[in-house]
Formats: C-alpha cells, structure tokens, sequence
C-alpha cells in the first residue's frame, strides 16, 4: 500500500494523516540477561503497510489532549498511553509553551508483538517537532524515545533495522521487496508475562549481520527463530492454531515480537482459505522506508 502524503494545514497549525507503521520481526533472539533484569536481544525489524494515522492540531494554551477516531480493539485507549507521554516528554524537553489535540486513527492490533503503540509515540514525537517548530538533537530525542519504550527508537530510525542490545543499538538495513500474510488471532498477548516466564530461553548464540544476509538456509526472510514464541504458544493456544493455519497453506509462520500475531512470507500470489472470524488477516508489503523518514 502506498503511502499519501502527509497534508500540513498552512501555516503549520496542524498537521493531518501523519503514518505509523507496524514492524514485524523477522526473528529476535534472546542473547542474555542484565543485572538490572532488561533482556538482550537480537532481531530485524522491518516496517510493513499497515499502519495508524495520527492527526495534530495546535493549541497556545499548552494542553496536550488526545481522542480515539476508531481504535483496533474492543478497548478503549488508556488515557496516558504513549502517545500521550511522547508528547508531554518532549514538551518538556524543548520547553515549549504550546500544546496539542492529538487524534488517532487505531488500526494496527494491541498486544500483537506489532509495535503499534511504540510506533505511534515516534511518530509523534517527529510530527510535533515540526508543528512546534522545536529540534532537539538525535540523541535527545533517542534518550527520549528509550524511556518510552524499547521499540521506540527503532521507529525513530527511518527504515529497516537490524537491532541489538535493549533495543537501543540500531544498525539500518537493506531488506528486498516482499509480501507478507500477518494473522493476529483474537487472544493477545501482555509481554511481561512473556520475558517473567522462567522456561524463557536467555542464551541464544549471537548472530552477525553479515550471517543474516548470507543465509545458507534460504531467504532472509527464515533466517533465525523467535525465542519468545514457544513461551507465548504455551500462554496462548491461539498463537500455535494461526501457526498451524499458515503451515497448512503450505506457507512457513513465526510470531512476531512478543506476539499473539504471527506472519508468513508470501512468496507468489495465492488465494488464503478462510480463517476463523475472530482473527485478523492481512497481506501487507514491506515499506522501502518509514513514511516520515527525513522528519
């Protein structure tokens, strides 16, 4: 799906259909464990077409409010939810006195391992720069958008990445055009409960960039495993059905991030069979490159 523009209203007191993008992630070890219990992990992230539009209108009187235009789930959004926060910190750090009325469009499907909410909280904190005409340096923003969370800074990044550490060490990466099948079954998935999980698997040897795009068991798009995946299939019997659902079209499923949803490569057309009616299913293209790359 392309991407529209991003439409400004002169002279920048708003600013309309402003993109976030999901990620999958195409595998993501679990390398170790720090002292302070954060994991370290390994993964590529890639940026796909489905995405959640945000809308921005100026205020001078410096509140920052937000409402819900339609949200992806039976749940409302949490009054604070990132979105929220990512305005309020960088607020705060340009020192700014303007404010924001925030609408957001919900379409990306929470505790899906998809990024929705991290990649909303980036792409606020690029669209108000520009509506507040503030510039914080890279690394501020960056320090920022770790503290909201640790996929933020990933969709800060403008494209594909190949990711280490906490989710702070961002390498960009070149990945070939490609469809996908995303299924995010009914059931989610809150990733806490995954990373407690004491049968969760820490010590995943350390992979290289350079094995990643030298596969020698097929596509990058296989490279690797997720090592959340068998805690979230014992959590959540659904994660394993879409699996199954994927395996039986002949097509080769992991999860995403922490889940509940996974993916498939697509690697021709093919008609889907019918999935159960509760589930989502998606095919979606990988982006060339995050929509407000640049920003």
């Amino acid at each position: 799906m392309q991407q529209q523009p991003i439409r400004a209203a002169a002279p920048l007191k708003a600013l309309y259909d402003v993109a976030a993008p999901a990620k999958l992630n195409l595998f993501l070890h679990i390398t170790g464990r720090r002292p302070d219990g954060y994991h370290l992990l390994q993964s590529v992230f890639m940026l796909i077409d489905w995405c959640d539009t945000l809308h921005f209108e100026l205020r001078t009187d410096g509140q920052i409010t937000r409402s819900d235009l339609g949200t992806g789930s039976a749940e409302a959004l949490p009054a604070e939810d990132l979105v929220v926060r990512a305005a309020r910190a960088l607020q705060n750090a340009s020192g700014t006195s303007l404010g924001v009325h925030i609408g957001l469009e919900k379409r990306i499907p929470a505790q899906a391992g998809m990024g929705g909410g991290s990649s909303d909280a980036a792409s606020c904190l690029l669209a108000l720069q520009r509506l507040w005409g503030v510039r914080l340096p890279p690394a501020n923003l960056q320090a920022i958008a770790l503290k909201l969370g640790a996929d933020v800074p990933f969709f800060l990044s403008g494209g594909h990445a190949w990711v280490e550490g906490i989710g702070e060490k961002i390498t960009p990466l070149a990945l070939p055009a490609a469809r996908f099948v995303v299924v995010k079954p009914l059931a989610g998935l809150p990733t806490d409960a995954i990373f407690r999980a004491p049968e969760l698997k820490r010590d995943t040897e350390t992979a290289t960039i350079q094995g990643f795009a030298a596969n020698s068991n097929g596509p990058v798009y296989e490279f690797g495993h997720n090592d959340l995946q068998p805690v979230a299939q014992a959590l959540c019997p659904q994660v394993g059905q879409s699996l199954d659902w994927l395996s039986m079209q002949h097509l080769k499923g992991r999860m995403t991030g922490s889940g509940s949803a996974v993916f498939a490569h697509l690697p021709h057309a093919m008609t889907l069979a019918v999935a159960p009616g509760d589930w989502q299913v998606r095919t979606c293209s990988n982006l060339e490159a995050h929509p407000l790359a640049g920003w």
